[in-house]
């Protein structure tokens, strides 16, 4: 049987079959393959078949037990199937010794995702992120690549072309990812020097799993444009907005790539530039979909991808999306109850959106300090700088002056003190709090 070539990562257009083993200590699932058939599509290949088997260890030769592998064979002649697409990552010895076995090119979990994430990158860094992770993942992989090139049967000085083509791919491969890194290095200070000049800013950075409808949300709070798709990793770049909260209070909202079950950690920390808003973030927008029936999971899933980042610990709110795609509204108390912090909304409608600004407003400005200012009611254009940069609690009009109950943080209120020692500036007074 000739072993099939390994030539591209893509699964694009082909028949696949997807395959995984249930271990004992696994959680019991209705669809055990739902996650890995919306990677399947999402890449662009037509689902012909599902192959699960429990065992109690995977198979160390066929991942499968060798029955199943030998009914995995069968099935892909009779389904005219071109790829096996594998719902674990797959050592090299077990790709190899499947493809013999079944004449069908075989790809694991990691691999699917890295081929998604190389279509969905558009920018030069995205592509570069990619780039790195698809390198990181291949380099331990490089042997099996050359397999076709065996060693040549003689005695000592015949090593065979397949040896040496392996040290200079190495080689190579080595010296790409030295310089992948040093270029990413330069994003990452970039990055960085964003966040440094927005630090007078409320940073608030949207994380989730992948599809939660973190970008539909983005759009519901800022108008920005950002890509909306029904498909996993629509997202990869960060996309950055101004947050209007209303009375003056304004915030950045970011956007940044979805997390999703057994995420490879290279990719984690190829997009580690990506990411940075999230590391860097005041407050978290955790954003569940709440109509999915493994919501539950989801959520263990992008907590442990932000244990992973260093980001667990950082201040939270949950926003259950999708409340438009559910019938029982109880499912959102039990969510309610299990995280006091959480608010219900449809990005798709609208349905809550105000009630999460109220609480991000509430949230960005609970280290601040209440004061009251008053100043006369002719100085229109310093009405105009309250309302368009401080937060006003309540306004009371006594004569010719007008009382303002405001809520400042410690920069604002160093700004109005100096304003109000400036001759030129309008005149006012600061009768109670910022003493």
């Amino acid at each position: 049987m000739i072993e099939p070539k390994r030539i591209e990562l893509s699964v694009k257009a082909e028949r696949a079959i997807l395959i995984r083993t249930i271990l004992p200590d696994q959680k019991h699932e209705e669809t055990p393959l739902l996650e890995l058939d919306k990677l399947a599509r999402t890449a662009g290949a037509v689902v012909v078949e599902n192959v699960v088997q429990n065992r109690q260890k995977v198979d160390p030769v066929y991942y499968l037990g060798k029955g199943k592998a030998n009914v995995l064979a069968d099935l892909c002649e009779d389904l005219c199937a071109s790829v096996i697409i594998c719902d674990d990552d797959l050592s090299p010895s077990q790709v190899k010794n499947l493809e013999k076995l079944t004449d069908t090119k075989v790809i694991d979990r990691s691999e699917l995702i890295l081929d998604i994430f190389a279509t969905h990158a558009k920018t030069k860094q995205a592509r570069m992120q990619v780039e790195l992770a698809q390198m990181e993942y291949m380099l331990p992989r490089l042997k099996h690549l050359w397999s076709h090139l065996e060693r040549i049967e003689g005695g000592i000085g015949t090593r065979g072309p397949g040896e040496k083509q392996l040290e200079i791919d190495r080689r190579i491969a080595a010296k790409k990812v030295r310089d992948l890194k040093k270029r990413l290095v330069k994003f990452e200070k970039v990055k960085e020097q964003e966040i440094i000049s927005r630090r007078n800013f409320t940073k608030i950075s949207l994380v989730g799993y992948t599809n939660a409808g973190k970008s539909t949300l983005m759009n519901a709070l800022t108008g920005a444009e950002v890509l909306i798709a029904d498909k996993l990793f629509a997202t990869l770049d960060t996309k950055t907005s101004e947050l209007n909260l209303g009375n003056g209070k304004k915030a950045l909202l970011s956007d940044t790539v979805g997390f999703i079950n057994k995420l490879p950690h290279h990719l984690i920390a190829s997009f580690n530039a990506t990411l940075e808003e999230t590391i860097h973030a005041d407050l978290l927008l955790h954003v569940v979909d709440i109509s999915s029936p493994t919501a539950h999971e989801q959520i263990e899933s992008v907590n442990r991808a932000l244990k992973q980042l260093g980001c667990l610990t950082k201040p939270t709110m949950m926003v259950l999306n999708k409340m438009d795609a559910i019938d029982d509204l109880s499912t959102i108390a039990v969510f309610k109850k299990i995280n006091k912090d959480c608010v219900a909304v449809s990005s798709k409608t609208g349905e809550g959106i105000a009630e999460l600004k109220k609480k991000l407003l509430y949230y960005c400005g609970k280290d601040n300090e209440e004061i009251e200012l008053v100043c006369e009611n002719t100085n229109g254009k310093f009405f105009s700088y309250i309302y368009e940069n401080l937060t006003v609690l309540n306004k009371t009009f006594q004569g010719n002056n007008t009382h303002f109950d405001l809520l400042v943080s410690k920069g604002q209120l160093e700004k109005l003190k100096r304003l109000k020692n400036d001759i030129s500036a309008p005149k006012f007074k600061i009768i109670q709090g910022g003493a």
